[in-house]
């Protein structure tokens, strides 16, 4: 008789330590709770956009488009692309989970910044390559020091600008200096989930070397300014030959009707945009003062969220911190799984949610 053992996954895979995202706070009643873990939109979704989710689960019985073709036409009409070299998927999280199946394979490599978004390293490590720390500039990427670190095994390349978690970004000089010392065979991934808050006029998200280069793909996402993050939904523009091979390894319906219903809504409500945008303005102005006043830095941000520096104090550092706003039924991020054990990141909320986080905290540091 053989011998029998329990199924075996890939040996990656257990070298793997899943995703933990923002938490929710304990729920109380009477008492409003803050959420600023998850850069969520504190306006919520666009109403035209919560109308056609509505709308379209009166047809839930029936297979959703499977390459999401109007949704693809109304992201081209938006901002001017060609639907044929854009595809959608289940957030942007889902295009890096194809951007790996489709070049990536035990033994290369990635590249990224020393602060990167966290779900690049997990998309490597499930296509067995390795991931590659580049040193970054006062949280800053740093394009020489990406450069270096590229050898003949790298395929792909990840800026996430603006970056999360230190909502910092590289102008658009330092991004096309990058991509033209890259060699043709690396893919330059540019993940712009912040993209639409950024009001700096030397930003790009990268569409103009997309539209010129075969080695470039950026990303988008419908979670954060237009406030769909439950939907899962996001999308990439790139060259015809990288799209194809992104269409040979996605899922045959792996955006839901509703999502494609609701994108659509969303991305014709410029109001809505607007009106976020300025809400992230002067509550982020107001969270960084704030903050600075109490002896608590934060870095320049031009996302939705704000990395505050915390003492180097057991009773007063980040840790600390994060537990205390925990019993005021506020979270935030801690950092320690980005490298940053000092820090926490704080989204930007409404009104009411940047003045409880910034009265707990003046708690917090007003505590023995």
């Amino acid at each position: 008789m053989a011998e029998t053992s329990n199924p075996a996954p890939l040996p990656q895979i257990l070298d793997i330590s899943p995703y933990v995202p923002g938490h929710a706070p304990d729920e109380a009643a009477g008492v409003r709770t803050y959420k600023l873990a998850s850069n969520e939109n504190p306006l919520g979704c666009s109403p035209a956009a919560r109308a056609a989710y509505i709308a379209a689960a009166e047809k839930l019985e029936v297979y959703p488009s499977g390459d999401a073709a109007a949704l693809r036409e109304a992201i081209g009409a938006r901002y001017g692309l060609d639907p044929n070299r854009i595809i959608c998927g289940a957030g942007s999280d889902e295009i890096f989970q194809m951007l790996a199946r489709a070049y990536l394979a035990p033994g290369d490599n990635i590249v990224q910044s020393a602060h990167a978004f966290l779900v690049y390293k997990l998309v490597a490590q499930q296509s067995g390559a390795e991931t590659i720390d580049a040193p970054e500039r006062e949280l800053t990427a740093d394009v020489d020091a990406l450069l270096e670190r590229v050898t003949p095994r790298t395929k792909l390349v990840f800026i996430a600008n603006p970056n999360n978690p230190t909502g910092t970004y590289l102008p658009f000089d330092e991004v096309r200096r990058l991509h033209a010392c890259l060699p043709s065979n690396v893919l330059l991934v540019l993940d712009g989930a912040y993209a639409e808050y950024v009001r700096n006029n030397d930003y790009s998200s990268g569409v103009e070397l997309v539209s010129e280069f075969d080695n470039v793909i950026m990303t988008r996402t419908f979670s954060k300014i237009h406030g769909l993050a439950a939907l899962r939904l996001g999308w990439a523009y790139g060259p015809a030959s990288v799209i194809d091979a992104l269409h040979r390894v996605r899922g045959p319906f792996n955006v839901s009707a509703p999502a494609q219903a609701a994108g659509i809504a969303a991305l014709q409500d410029q109001d809505f945009v607007d009106r976020s945008v300025a809400i992230n303005e002067t509550g982020k102005a107001a969270l960084s003062e704030g903050c600075a006043k109490l002896g608590l830095p934060s870095v320049d941000s031009v996302g939705n969220f704000v990395l505050v520096r915390c003492p180097d104090d057991p009773k007063r550092n980040a840790a600390a911190a994060a537990a205390f706003l925990k019993t005021r039924h506020i979270t935030v991020r801690a950092m320690a799984a980005y490298k940053l054990a000092d820090y926490i990141r704080i989204s930007v909320g409404d009104a009411d949610a940047v003045d409880a986080v910034l009265e707990g905290l003046r708690a917090f540091m007003a505590t023995a």
